[in-house]
This record gives C-alpha cells, sequence and structure tokens, in this order.
C-alpha cells in the first residue's frame, strides 16, 4: 500500500503562518529576552519545514532544500572566513590602525560634523562594523561634539551615516558579503555596482551636514580624546603610509574584476608581509591574529575595544547565522512557500521601479517585526531573487536594494537590535536621532528614485558573468 502523501502548492494562509512564526518567534527572543537570532532563526526553520511535509514534501525533499539553500550561501561562507583572517592580520601590520590615525587628521572643529562623518566612513570602511565603529570612534566623537556645543542628537546622527555608510561598502562586512550571497552574484560586482547611488547619496549628506555645521563655526572644542587616540595608536604600532598598500590593493582588485577570494587573499598576503617588516611579528603572531584575531593592548579603552577583533574563530558567529538562515530560505523557496506570498504581493507591480520599492519595504518591514539586520536581507533576497531573474534583472539590483534598505534602515527603528545597540552606546534614542542620520533614510529613497532613469538597475545580458546559479546536489 502507498502512503505517501501527494504534493501540492501551499495556500497563502500556510507560507503567511510559517513567516508570522518566525516573525513572533524572533521578537520575543530578541527584544523580551535579549537572545541571539541564531536558535530562533533554527526554531523558525523547523516549523517552515513542518508546513513543508504538510503539504506533501518527504523529509529527503526538505532535507535538500535545506542544503541548497545553504549551497546558494557557500561563497559568503568562505569569504566571510577568510576576512576573519584579513582583518586580524591587517589590525596586528597597522594597516587599520594607520588607516583610523590618518583619519583622524581630518578632524577640526570648524567642519566638525563633516570630519565626523568621513572618519567614521573611514573607520568602518576599515573595520567592516558600524557598531564596532559607534562604540569606540563614535563615543570619543561624541565627547567633542559636547565640548562644541553640538546637540547631541545631530552629532549622533552623523555618527551612525559615517558608520553605516562603511558598513554598507566595506568588503569585510558581514551584511556586504550577505546580500550578495542571497542575491545569486559575487561581492566584488555588488560593491561595485552599489557606488554610484551611494556616492551620490554620501555627497548630499556630507553637504547636509556641511551646513549645519556652519551654526558652530568659532566654537572651542577638546580635542583631547582625539590626541590621546593618535598618540595611543602610535605608541603601539609603527604607523605609515606604506601600510594603506592593502586596502589599496583590495580595491584596485575590485576595479579590475579579480573574484572576491583571490581579491581578498591578496590583501592577506599583503598585510602579512607589511607585519614582518612594519611591526616585527613573528609567524606564530601571524598564525594566532588570524585564528582568535588581534588583542589589543594599549591600556586605551577606546583603541582596545576598537582594535581588539577579526579572526577566523570570531566569524563563525556571522557565518553560523548565514547558514541557519539559508535552510530558512531554502525550504520556503524550494517548497513553494515564498512564491505564493511573492505571487500575492507582486500581483498589481508591473515595472522594475515597483520591483525595487517593494523589495525596499519588504526589508524595512522585516527589521520591523524580525528585528535583526541579518534577517532583513536574507528572507527579502530569498522572496524575490526569482522574480528578479524572471525579469531580466540581474542579481546585483537586488543586492544593492537589499543592502539599501536592509543594512542602513536597520539602526532607524527603536526596538531592532541595531537601534538598541546605537542608543545605548550614543546615550541618544532612535527619535532623537533620526531624522539627523541623513544616509541611513536618504539611502532607501534613492535607489527607488534612481531606478526610474536606470543608475539602480541592470540587465542579465549587461553582465552575466558574474551571475552564481544555484546548482543542484
Amino acid at each position: 500500500m502507498n502512503t505517501k502523501k501527494e504534493k501540492r502548492k501551499p495556500y497563502l494562509y500556510e507560507a503567511l503562518l510559517s513567516f508570522g512564526f518566525l516573525i513572533f518567534i524572533m521578537a520575543i527572543s530578541i527584544a523580551k529576552f535579549e537572545a541571539d537570532p541564531h536558535i530562533p532563526m533554527l526554531i523558525g526553520t523547523m516549523f517552515a519545514a513542518l508546513t513543508a511535509l504538510k503539504i506533501g514534501y518527504s523529509w529527503d525533499e526538505i532535507e535538500k532544500s535545506m542544503f541548497d539553500g545553504i549551497y546558494q550561501a557557500l561563497q559568503a561562507v568562505v569569504i566571510l572566513a577568510i576576512i576573519g583572517l584579513l582583518i586580524g592580520v591587517w589590525l596586528l601590520a597597522g594597516v587599520v590602525p594607520s588607516m583610523i590615525y590618518y583619519g583622524l587628521h581630518i578632524l577640526k572643529p570648524q567642519i566638525f560634523l563633516v570630519a565626523t562623518l568621513i572618519i567614521c566612513s573611514i573607520t568602518s570602511i576599515a573595520t567592516g562594523t558600524s557598531w564596532g565603529t559607534a562604540g569606540t570612534m563614535g563615543l570619543a566623537l561624541m565627547g567633542i561634539a559636547s565640548g562644541l556645543g553640538i546637540p547631541a542628537p545631530i552629532a549622533a546622527g552623523a555618527i551612525i551615516s559615517g558608520a553605516y555608510f562603511g558598513d554598507k561598502l566595506s568588503p569585510l562586512s558581514d551584511t556586504t558579503n550577505l546580500a550578495p550571497a542571497v542575491s545569486g552574484t559575487d561581492v566584488f560586482t555588488h560593491i561595485k555596482f552599489m557606488l554610484k547611488s551611494t556616492l551620490i547619496v554620501y555627497v548630499i549628506c556630507a553637504i547636509l551636514y556641511l551646513f549645519l555645521g556652519f551654526k558652530y563655526v568659532g566654537s572651542s572644542a577638546d580635542m583631547s580624546s582625539i590626541t590621546i587616540i593618535q598618540k595611543g595608536l602610535a605608541s603601539e604600532f609603527n604607523i605609515s603610509p606604506l601600510l594603506l598598500l592593502p586596502p589599496l590593493a583590495v580595491i584596485i582588485s575590485i576595479a579590475f574584476k579579480v573574484p572576491a577570494i583571490p581579491g581578498i587573499t591578496i590583501g592577506i598576503i599583503l598585510g602579512i608581509i607589511e607585519a614582518f617588516i612594519f611591526q616585527g611579528a613573528n609567524f606564530g603572531q601571524i598564525l594566532n591574529a588570524s585564528y582568535d584575531g588581534f588583542v589589543s593592548n594599549t591600556g586605551i579603552a577606546v583603541i582596545d575595544e576598537l582594535l581588539t577583533a577579526g579572526g577566523l574563530n570570531n566569524m563563525m558567529y556571522s557565518i553560523s547565522l548565514t547558514i541557519i538562515a539559508m535552510m530558512f530560505g531554502g525550504i520556503m523557496e524550494k517548497t513553494g512557500q515564498l512564491e505564493v506570498i511573492v505571487e500575492v504581493l507582486l500581483k498589481k507591480i508591473k515595472s522594475i521601479t515597483g520591483l525595487i520599492t517593494m523589495t525596499v519595504f519588504t526589508c524595512i518591514f522585516s527589521n520591523m517585526t524580525m528585528p535583526e539586520q541579518y534577517i532583513s536581507i536574507v528572507v527579502p533576497g530569498r522572496m524575490y531573487a526569482n522574480t528578479y531573474k524572471e525579469k531580466g534583472l540581474h542579481p546585483k539590483t537586488l543586492s544593492n536594494a537589499l543592502e539599501s534598505a536592509g543594512t542602513v534602515t536597520s539602526a532607524l527603528i527603536p526596538w531592532n537590535t541595531c537601534g538598541v545597540f546605537m542608543t545605548g552606546i550614543l546615550g541618544v534614542s532612535t527619535f532623537q536621532y533620526g531624522k539627523w542620520a541623513f544616509f541611513n533614510y536618504l539611502m532607501p529613497i534613492a535607489v527607488i528614485l534612481l531606478s526610474i532613469p536606470g543608475i539602480t538597475v541592470a540587465k542579465i545580458q549587461d553582465d552575466p558573468d558574474t551571475i552564481i546559479e544555484t546548482k543542484e546536489i
């Protein structure tokens, strides 16, 4: 007797129930119990699997759908792993400290807000973390703002704008790697495509902060905290302009379309050479920094907190969450649960701009309901990946929309993990700094508006070699 259940297309309520349960468990776990998102995401994955069993899929098929989802993100997993090595090596070699040291020379009281934007951008690009930037450099800049008489919400807005600019563009950032992974392209293609729209918004932000700063020209400020940071960096590391060569090499790799993994590896090799030359590091120190990260012992809290980072081991948080999130996405996609939801959402959307707008709003909704930055990229990314390809759009069109909404709006939502962190560190509520964080709310608007003239739109035929297809395993 054959008892195998016949597969059917999921009903809309079943797919919404899978999403609804994930939203519920994520919201409760993160907002109430302050848990990390990994286990709630895994519980949500289990619920999606039960729904798949209910509609007739066998466990072997469900398991394969999870593996397919993970396979889609394997390049991002490998890149995240070697980026852990890169950060550890660059910190040991003095590459990141040199970038920060020279960046701090930009700071002048007359252009404090613009300088704050630039310094936080440099720090975030160098470290790949908006949280680390705000929690260290941002904290010092908040103190200087107080001495200048600049309102804390405005200063916080400039800090957050710069921090998320770097988080959005840095090849060291986990979200910058996650967005192309779920969309179906590589990280360098993703970054290069984002540049034009991101720089347009960045220039607008710089102009706005410059005009705001005119009100405070002539104020005197206590720059002692910046001086302490610079002296601390110079005492711990041999600072040199030559230490800027590794990040320059990675940028050149992006420009010349070198694949992401070898491009980042070039940066690691140069960092290792410079660690030997400039800091007198030995091979054992390089191995330790590569695996466990670099540990800063300057005795200056701001520096030690910022520069104790990197290593393969410290990237496992992001890698494990990526794997679990892609398991959920794989089930939802392969069992048709995403399809029925997307069909309803896109029923009245005919234009490319409409599709990008829907993507942006879905990311924001995800940030509000599943208050975790990673999830606002993974879930919408898997929802719309096939739709973009069906419309002949290159996956980098989707990955740009994901980063321009999912990454940057997370800090604007009070109950999102990013909003909670920024409020706790900077001492200013999201409602207070939100309107001054120009980059964070102008970026999603810009990606929609710039789709009309085609700036944020790319066709598959324009760049077919940079599409990563999901393969059957």
